[in-house]
């Protein structure tokens, strides 16, 4: 340890001794000189310049340890338990009784005015895939309208059959019905003709309606569908007219969808015995071919319908032909998913009137109808739908259309003695005109349950008229009021009512001795209120009683044309299976 101390000693002296002569030396040289000096950056370490050390450490300790296991121990001792879990359960939801559904009924009822409604609902399944059925139904009254000169009794009877069958690729039906109707041309104008006119006056008129047709569907197919109607429609004074109707609906595959496309036949051919001034025969008759191609866009909320319609016309009667090409464009965005739906289109139609049609629709017309179909230029509407919630839903739309030859019911002239039942100002004739249409259209329906559902409509219309002075008997307003109600199991209940606003029409008394001017007739407006109430007696047998016209109005449907005034009738139902 000495050694040591004294060998440091001894380095300290001489390191000593030599600095010392290296600082007196350079005493002695120093002098002032100019000298470039550069500053060069300081030396800032980084950890790249860092190495990592590679050794092992190496353990100095005599004896290395091993970590103990340990082991643990469970004892597991048996209690004796009579405790058993019970399975869950769900909550029980009460039911209600499943009504038990018939395939047949009968209904039979009496009223006032000796009116009698009866029909028949029959329907049985032979297997799972097939199944026939058939219906018959009468409506008849005895009349007794107040101030009215000739009998206004009716009857309505018709009589329809049909089968059905399902397969697992298409579905196929066929029917076949007959009708026959009786009225009477009870509208006399009033006071140019008296009871002692009228009883010598035979106001009944008679139709015969028979047709047959069926329908076929294909499931996943190209060819969608088809259908097909032939009609007979007659009158027992000699008048007489055939309708074919063939529709069939086929896509066409195309690179990025499918065209729909409709292709339809239409063969009309009619005779009247005579004219209403001349008696000649009066034949008309025409043959349409249509096609409506369609293609169809969606992209997000938008629903596109790209199409058109074009039908060639001949007049088999006046030997000529003439084309006629319609939009078809549809579209409907959801502005608020289901809450608010925007839509709108233009579309145009070639419609075929038919004696049929009118006679439905009027049935005091006369037989001697000019009939030739109707040019809809086009239809040009746009709406909001959509629902308020969820059991209330709403529809709102402006429609613009154009038609030519648009046909008007016009009362027929007034011809003093003349002997046809129909000559006396008391039926109907034809016009065509060219109309244009501006309407306005909103309905409100309400499901609140399954017991109480409720609906309302309405529309306004403006027209525009070319050659006519009026559009005869087109109302400006119509609406209407539906509602069901069930009560319970046994009651229930409903009513409709409806409200026609005004309408023009004309009279015109020809006299052989006075020059005489038709009269332009305004027809009031008018409210009809109707409610019926049900009792379910079981499951088979219930009652109901109806009431009609219940304010009693004696408003006018047509010209010098009174309805019946306040209706009772009442009845039962019973419905069964075999």
């Amino acid at each position: 340890m000495l050694n040591q101390i004294k060998n440091i000693f001894i380095v300290v002296l001489l390191l000593s001794s030599f600095l010392g002569y290296s600082q007196e030396k350079r005493q002695t040289k120093d002098t002032i000189n100019t000298e470039v000096v550069n500053v060069v950056k300081p030396y800032t370490p980084k950890i790249s310049d860092a190495f990592k050390v590679k050794e092992i450490p190496t353990l100095d300790d005599q004896e290395t340890t091993t970590k103990k296991e340990i082991k643990y121990n469970i004892f597991s001792i048996p209690v004796a338990s009579t405790f058993t879990p019970a399975k869950g359960k769900a909550a029980a939801v009460d039911k209600g009784k499943k009504a038990k559904l018939y395939d047949n009924y009968a209904s039979f009822g009496v009223g006032s005015y000796t009116s009698f409604l009866g029909e028949v609902y029959l329907n049985h399944a032979i297997n799972r895939t097939e199944s026939v059925g058939g219906y018959v139904s009468h409506h008849s009254s005895q009349g007794g309208i107040d101030g009215v000169l000739l009998d206004d009794d009716f009857s309505n009877t018709q009589v329809r059959a049909d089968y059905a069958r399902k397969l697992r690729d298409y579905s196929w039906n066929v029917d076949a019905g007959f009708k026959h109707k009786v009225f009477n041309w009870y509208g006399l104008p009033q006071p140019q003709f008296d009871q002692a006119f009228a009883d010598g006056v035979l106001p009944q008129h008679k139709f015969f309606d028979f047709d047959f047709g069926g329908e076929i569907e294909f499931e996943d197919r190209l060819f969608n569908r088809g259908e097909m109607r032939f009609r007979r429609f007659a009158d027992d004074f000699e008048s007489g007219e055939n309708n074919f109707a063939l529709k069939t609906n086929f896509d066409i595959p195309l690179t990025d969808g499918e065209l729909n496309t409709t292709v339809s036949l239409n063969y009309l051919r009619g005779t009247f015995e005579r004219g209403f001034f001349a008696t000649p025969k009066v034949k008309y008759g025409n043959f349409t071919i249509g096609v409506s191609p369609s293609y169809q866009i969606k992209q997000d909320d938008l629903t596109l319908d790209l199409g058109i319609s074009a039908y060639y016309l001949n007049d088999t009667e006046a030997g000529k032909n003439k084309f006629y090409i319609y939009p078809a464009v549809k579209a409907t965005y959801r502005l608020v998913n289901e809450l608010l739906i925007a839509y709108g289109g233009i579309e145009g139609d070639l419609k075929q009137n038919t004696y049929h049609n009118f006679a439905t629709k009027n049935p005091f017309v006369s037989p001697t109808l000019n009939i030739m179909p109707s040019d809809q230029q086009y239809d040009a509407y746009i709406g909001l739908k959509g629902k308020l919630s969820n059991n209330m839903s709403y529809n709102i739309r402006g429609n613009y259309y154009a038609e030519n030859n648009r046909a008007l019911f016009r009362s027929n002239f007034a011809l003093l003695g003349d002997t046809q039942p129909y000559h006396h100002g008391n039926s109907f004739g034809i016009v065509y005109d060219d109309i244009s249409t501006l309407s306005v259209f909103g309905e409100l329906n309400v499901a609140v349950n399954r017991n109480f559902t409720l609906g309302i409509k309405a529309e306004y219309f403006n027209y525009s008229t070319d050659n006519e002075e009026k559009a005869w008997n087109l109302p400006d307003f119509q609406g209407s009021l539906f509602m069901d109600i069930q009560f319970d199991d046994h009651w229930f209940a409903g009513a409709n009512l409806y409200y026609v606003g005004e309408r023009f029409d004309q009279l015109h008394i020809v006299d052989p001795l006075i020059n005489s001017v038709p009269v332009t007739v305004s027809l009031e407006s008018y409210f009809d209120a109707n409610a019926h109430v049900g009792y379910r007696i079981n499951d088979k047998w219930s009652v109901y009683a109806k009431a009609n016209n219940i304010a009693n109005q004696d408003y006018k449907k047509w010209l010098n044309y009174p309805v019946q005034g306040l209706q009772f009738l009442a009845g039962t139902t019973y419905k069964f299976d075999f």
